[in-house]
């Protein structure tokens, strides 16, 4: 097959429309049109159901469309191995992790890389989903439990508890609960246990659930429950790391907390020489020390 119709092919399958794929690889729309229908002709398939709206990919079509963003793949992973052949860190990263660990941890640190390594550009992709690393939907992951996938590299970077936080301004309104039942009187904030998350949250949530909490806001991540709490909504669930960027929230129910949960760094073994990767790592661990640091000044001054 012609490679260049094969681009052509990708870039409409992927906009949906022979205009917006046109003015991507500065076409015309009728030359768009031709190589299509060309390949069309050569494969003796048709790729697309075609109606008003724009076009829709055909079985045939998904099928090309799946090799061609495999190529795709693979090819940025050969360029960027070529790029990081150099000495310097620069050029797209793409990170992937949680909502609530990205808002909350990993953005309020990133001006330290930058810094250090201005011609780096991060794609900061937070969700709860896990993406496939080695089919290369990103680069980097930090994820809140051991990556299952192979051909992984794998760091273990520190272990969180979730746990109970609430604003003094809201606890001087309310009172302080000194047990768990006293939870009736006090509205909650929480992930919903329906939501994805992670299991020793979910748990820490049922458990809590069971003191017949009267009043409730669940939120499907954890910057949104924040984001009561600063609110002075009620007492939250949420992860420990956050007492360093907000030390005056107040822990409620000190003996109250989740099990542990780990947290790794991963990314592809092709890109063990990576630059981009070893700056980004590098990077990371050197938070999570300082951070470990402050745990132990603080627990050592209580």
């Amino acid at each position: 097959m012609d490679w260049d119709k094969l681009r052509i092919f990708h870039a409409v399958a992927d906009a949906g429309s022979l205009t917006h794929a046109g003015e991507t690889l500065h076409l015309s729309q009728s030359a768009v049109s031709r190589q299509i229908r060309a390949l069309e002709e050569s494969l003796n398939a048709t790729l697309f159901h075609r109606h008003a709206r724009g076009l829709i990919l055909t079985e045939q079509g998904e099928l090309l469309f799946d090799a061609t963003n495999a190529i795709n793949r693979r090819l940025d992973t050969a360029e960027a191995r070529i790029r990081d052949s150099r000495e310097e860190a620069f050029g797209e990263l793409r990170v992937t992790t949680t909502t609530g660990f990205g808002t909350l941890w990993l953005a309020p640190r990133l001006p330290a890389l930058y810094e250090k390594y201005p011609d780096l550009k991060i794609d900061l992709m937070l969700e709860e989903r896990v993406l496939d690393l080695p089919m290369r939907e990103a680069d980097v992951a930090i994820r809140m439990k051991e990556p299952s996938q192979a051909d992984l590299i794998r760091r273990r970077l520190m272990g969180v508890h979730m746990r109970l936080y609430a604003t003094p301004r809201y606890l001087e309104r309310t009172g302080t609960p000194e047990t768990l039942p006293d939870l009736t009187d006090h509205r909650l904030i929480c992930q919903n246990t329906t939501s994805f998350q992670v299991s020793a949250g979910a748990s820490l949530v049922q458990e809590l659930l069971t003191y017949d909490v009267r009043s409730l806001l669940t939120v499907n991540n954890y910057f949104g429950v924040l984001q009561g709490v600063l609110n002075d909504l009620g007492i939250g669930v949420l992860p420990d790391y956050l007492t360093e960027d907000f030390p005056d929230l107040i822990r409620v129910l000190p003996d109250v907390e989740s099990n542990e949960v780990p947290v790794f760094l991963a990314y592809p073994e092709e890109l063990r020489n990576s630059k981009r990767i070893s700056a980004f790592r590098d990077f990371v661990m050197e938070e999570i020390i300082a951070y470990r640091r402050k745990q132990k000044d603080e627990a050592a001054r209580l």
